[in-house]
């Protein structure tokens, strides 16, 4: 009998204890399962199935029952990948594991993320597919503490290889230039092969290591490339210096591998410096904290802080962790955060982000998140992973690199038979070597994620970041603005400005009705009125039973009364009659208004004013300026809306609008043609941030926004819409720049290879160049100009 295969599978969705007797219930009457085990405390299924019973036959049944087998996503550090066409032969290797869901390799910041179905597969066996492939492979969490210092090492080692490698190779150029000048060779035929040799075969050796790697794979690249033309180059030179004559090459094979290293080296630095954004991060962290225990302070490192330790922060001092301040007031500079330096005012209750710079008094705050769960955390993991994306675009440039080398092979069997035929066998040996030698698949490879790493870098120094590359490509196409007004357009901190009683009642009545529903919203207004009540110093009653309805108001029971707080069509649903005069003449002075109904009868009405951002109205001529169209979304009245609306210049109003209706509009607009950015930041927002081609959600707002949107905007300001939106249109002009140039090099290079107007050598130094170009290019980005001040590159 075969041996059973075990699964141990994580489950998503469970609540209670019946949830995980109907999966049990479920997976049982699948054939070939033996044993089903489902528990609700690990949130884990453990299944006995037949050897041949299909794994996926499980994972569907499970969602069949209405829960989620959630996929695992890991990041591996990948080592020995010299090209493009490494990416992609990884990419299909690790595409082809069982329970592979997805897999992007990034050559840049040479990184593979993969996810995977947990418990079929584990990190072990992906790991195990790409070291048989020829490469290495481990979890990124293992080796970033000594990464960094093994790369400084090996460039330094392969700088000093670089200059041994010139040195040799001097000689050979000079002898070269003065054969060119009509002169005779002074260097007998064996000390060139003397000096040639270590170059080969030392300076060489990564192209040798490099190309046994691929073709052990099955594959070939940039390695196999230049191995073979300079070994061509090298063994023709060598037997005609074992058969005495002097007309040998080995300047050009020796030239080529240094000038080809070189290119490498200022790759190398380049693109340390195109990923310098995530190290700046890291080290923005604090090193150690002081935390309080039993009365006196205790210095630990940050990495054992735990949550609910209090820890006192002095002048000039980093905050270790996220937390809230419970003892002091100070400014901090969370310039890091938001991209801006102006300092944050901190009273006991406020958050306080770690990183962020205390500058003023010492306080005491309590640890809320810690490690991998602070801001700086995320932040580093949403960088990387934008970073690590690929735009669509990239799929031309994959799909090429994956026949490039191919057909670069073939071009220069092509060349030495075709020069060979008219009789030129030497003449065709060396334009066939050309070719090999200048073709650049790197050129290809990095053009997109080079420009991704800086202009994603550059986006998080500003408060901008952005989820991936497909958001830049899509915001850059953008042609609609959908501006969310409360939290976007508005400060988000709304306060009651005037209060009106029904007969019977009080204004106190009224704020005290609102205050105990409101009490228990996250929402902007619901915070005004529950401060509104305390500033004016009325008894709030605890509500129960409380329940909010998105884009209408909230109910819940005082004193066995049921009591209904928000718009008048909410109200007059409840109650059968709203005071429709007094909401209109709020509606009119701009105003929102909240009405407060118990039992049968209506209370009265608060009205809020919130002020606008003070970059509202010019973040909004900027938006026309730049060809889109502009539109506000409100869930307030058609008067309300439009009062506001006109103060900012915007023609366009949904007004009145619930989250599913503005999810709505969005897809509508989409529908007739348009490229659609929706802008918000609470969680009504969320729907629309989802159903738009570009989600930005303000960072200043919900969680569940910042979850579901493309772009987060930290600073919290409109202009930062516009930034955003430049800073996609800088990039994808890059990346068009960039796989533009990598195209015309190889389209215009291999043919003038093969006719034999370019040398070995040139063709070697051109094909360095290439690469250094793409990534120069990008960095480029930097100097993009974001802010009031900016308009661009």
């Amino acid at each position: 009998m075969e041996e059973a295969r075990e699964l141990t599978l994580p489950i998503e969705g469970m609540t209670c204890a019946a949830c995980a007797a109907r999966i049990e219930k479920n997976l049982s009457k699948l054939p070939g399962v033996r044993e089903v085990n489902v528990n609700l405390a690990s949130e884990r299924a453990r299944v006995v199935l037949a050897p041949d019973t299909p794994w996926t036959d499980i994972v569907a049944r499970i969602e069949k029952t209405g829960y989620a087998v959630p996929l695992q996503e890991v990041d591996l550090a990948i080592t020995g990948m010299t090209c493009a066409a490494c990416a992609a032969r990884i990419e299909k290797v690790v595409g082809r594991i069982d329970a592979v869901k997805q897999v992007h390799v990034n050559l840049a910041t040479e990184r593979a993320h993969v996810a995977y179905v947990p418990g079929v597969i584990g990190v072990e066996d992906i790991v195990r597919a790409v070291e048989k492939a020829g490469y290495g492979a481990a979890l990124v969490s293992e080796v970033e503490a000594q990464e960094e210092e093994k790369r400084r090492q090996a460039y330094r080692r392969d700088l000093a290889t670089f200059a041994g490698s010139a040195l040799l190779t001097l000689p050979l150029v000079v002898q070269m230039f003065v054969m060119l000048a009509g002169g005779r060779p002074f260097l007998p035929a064996w000390l060139a092969w003397l000096l040639a040799t270590p170059v080969q075969f030392y300076t060489g050796w990564r192209f040798y290591k490099g190309a046994y790697h691929a073709l052990r794979g099955g594959a070939a690249n940039m390695d196999v490339l230049v191995a073979l033309g300079t070994t061509v180059a090298y063994v023709y030179s060598a037997v005609l210096t074992v058969m005495g004559r002097q007309d040998v090459y080995f300047d050009s094979s020796a030239t080529v591998v240094t000038l080809i290293f070189m290119g490498k080296l200022l790759e190398a630095r380049a693109k340390a410096r195109s990923s310098a954004a995530i190290a700046a991060l890291a080290e923005l962290g604090a090193k150690e904290a002081h935390v309080l225990r039993d009365g006196a302070e205790v210095d630990v490192p940050v990495h054992a802080l735990a949550v609910g330790d209090l820890v006192r922060v002095r002048p000039g001092e980093k905050v270790p962790a996220d937390g809230v301040l419970v003892e002091g007031e100070t400014s901090v500079d969370e310039s890091f955060l938001t991209g801006e330096a102006l300092p944050v005012q901190k009273r006991p209750g406020d958050e306080v982000v770690g990183a962020s710079l205390n500058q003023v008094n010492p306080f005491v705050m309590r640890v809320t998140r810690v490690g991998r769960d602070t801001m700086l955390a995320q932040i580093i993991r949403l960088v990387e992973r934008a970073q690590g994306s690929k735009a669509p675009v990239q799929r031309l440039a994959d799909r090429i690199s994956g026949v490039f080398v191919p057909s670069v092979l073939a071009a220069a069997c092509i060349t030495l038979l075709a020069w060979g035929a008219l009789g030129h066998w030497s003449h065709g040996l060396f334009a066939a070597i050309a070719v090999l030698v200048i073709a650049c698949p790197c050129s290809l490879g990095l053009a997109t994620p080079t420009a991704i790493m800086v202009g994603t870098g550059l986006g998080a120094e500003h408060g901008i970041l952005v989820k991936g590359g497909e958001h830049l490509e899509a915001a850059h196409r953008v042609d609609v603005v959908v501006l969310d007004k409360t939290g976007t357009l508005t400060v988000g901190r709304p306060v009651v400005t005037q209060i009106w009683a029904a007969e019977e009642y009080e204004e106190r009545d009224v704020l005290r009705l609102a205050a105990a529903l409101e009490a228990q919203s996250e929402h902007p207004l619901g915070r005004a009125v529950v401060e509104a009540a305390r500033s004016r110093g009325v008894e709030v009653p605890q509500a129960e039973g409380v329940k909010a309805v998105p884009g209408f108001g909230m109910e819940g029971a005082i004193d066995g009364q049921r009591v209904w707080v928000g718009s008048a069509r909410f109200i007059a649903a409840a109650v059968g009659s709203a005071p429709d005069e007094v909401t209109q003449r709020l509606s009119e002075s701009g105003q929102t208004a909240v009405v407060v109904a118990q039992g049968d009868k209506v209370v009265g009405v608060l009205g809020l004013a919130d002020d606008l951002k003070p970059d509202a109205r010019a973040a909004v001529d900027a938006l026309k300026n730049m060809g889109i169209d502009v539109w506000m979304a409100t869930g307030d009245s058609e008067k309300t809306a439009q009062a506001i609306a006109k103060r900012l210049g915007i023609e366009r109003v949904l007004a009145g609008v619930l989250p599913a209706e503005k999810a709505e509009q969005v897809e509508a607009l989409r529908r007739s043609g348009r490229v659609v950015a929706m802008v918000g930041d609470g969680i009504n927002d969320a729907p629309a941030l989802a159903a738009a081609d570009v989600g930005m959600a303000m960072g200043t707002g919900a969680d569940v926004a910042l979850e579901v949107a493309g772009v987060a905007l930290m600073r919290g300001e409109v202009w930062a819409v516009i930034d955003a939106l430049r800073l996609a249109k800088a990039t994808m002009r890059k990346i068009r720049q960039n796989l533009f140039w990598a195209l015309v090099y190889n389209v215009l290079g291999i043919p003038l290879a093969a006719m034999g107007i370019l040398s070995p050598i040139i063709a070697g130094a051109a094909m360095s160049l290439s690469s250094v170009s793409v990534v120069s290019n990008s960095l480029l980005l930097r100097r993009t100009r974001l802010g009031r001040a900016g308009d661009g590159v």
